[in-house]
């Protein structure tokens, strides 16, 4: 039976990047299509965030904490959500120390939830730190799309690393070359590999693959792609027609 009382979850993380206390704040404040999605910020203490959020704090470049309680911005499970960044120099500047919170109130399925949330916490935080690292202030064109119904089990993310031709011993951190739509061939470091996600990272492109099925929702894939000439709409079509030829 749900369980619609609520209950609080908190998710933290911590860690160094080489990338200044700036270029991180730059990040999370103006870059997020970067490595999440794109999303704006109304530059000041109560200011709103996305998805009807206030910013709590907004302390350039150290602190930013930013919190919804608008149910009707909120998923039906959820009463509460908050993020919580705290930036701080290391190495005279050259480098960062982030720590991040997520926390919040689930009010149903909580241990789902809370497994979903802390996977995708850990992919989505090495995500900023590749942007940082590799593409920190380039334009970006950002796509996002979910496959077919019939990705939404636990073996569809091993289908789609198959279908990338990513052999199964290649190691996070390898250098592979993979089989994209039309015919496309990508040299790219896989830069992140774990049960349910697959991450690679080009020249010009972070691209990441996110294996739900475990959540009960098909695979997802978002396009960080920063080269000149990039198109977020042709990304979307070459990889959409991608998923649905490999889960069609």
């Amino acid at each position: 039976m749900a369980d619609n009382s609520g209950k609080e979850f908190e998710i933290p993380r911590e860690f160094e990047v080489g990338a200044s206390p700036e270029q991180v704040w730059e990040a999370v404040t103006n870059g997020t299509g970067g490595w999440l999605w794109p999303m704006e910020y109304e530059p000041k203490e109560g200011g709103a965030g996305p998805f009807h959020s206030v910013l709590t704090t907004w302390d350039p470049p150290h602190r930013l904490t930013v919190r919804s309680e608008d149910p009707a911005a909120l998923p039906p499970f959820q009463t509460l959500n908050q993020l919580d960044y705290t930036i701080e120099a290391r190495d005279g500047g050259s480098r960062a120390w982030v720590r991040y919170v997520h926390s919040g109130i689930f009010t149903d399925n909580w241990d789902e939830y809370y497994d979903g949330a802390d996977k995708h916490t850990d992919f989505y935080l090495h995500t900023l730190r590749e942007y940082v690292t590799h593409f920190a202030g380039r334009p970006v064109a950002f796509a996002t799309f979910d496959g077919p119904g019939a990705s939404a089990n636990r073996e569809a993310l091993g289908v789609a690393g198959r279908a990338l031709g990513l052999p199964d011993d290649a190691a996070q951190g390898a250098r592979v070359r993979v089989q994209g739509p039309d015919g496309r061939t990508l040299d790219a470091v896989l830069d992140y590999r774990d049960a349910y996600f697959i991450g690679l990272r080009t020249d010009d492109a972070l691209y990441r693959f996110f294996g739900r099925g475990p959540w009960g929702a098909p695979v997802g894939i978002s396009v960080h792609d920063f080269a000149a000439d990039a198109d977020a709409g042709e990304n979307e079509r070459a990889w959409s027609g991608w998923l649905a030829s490999v889960f069609g």
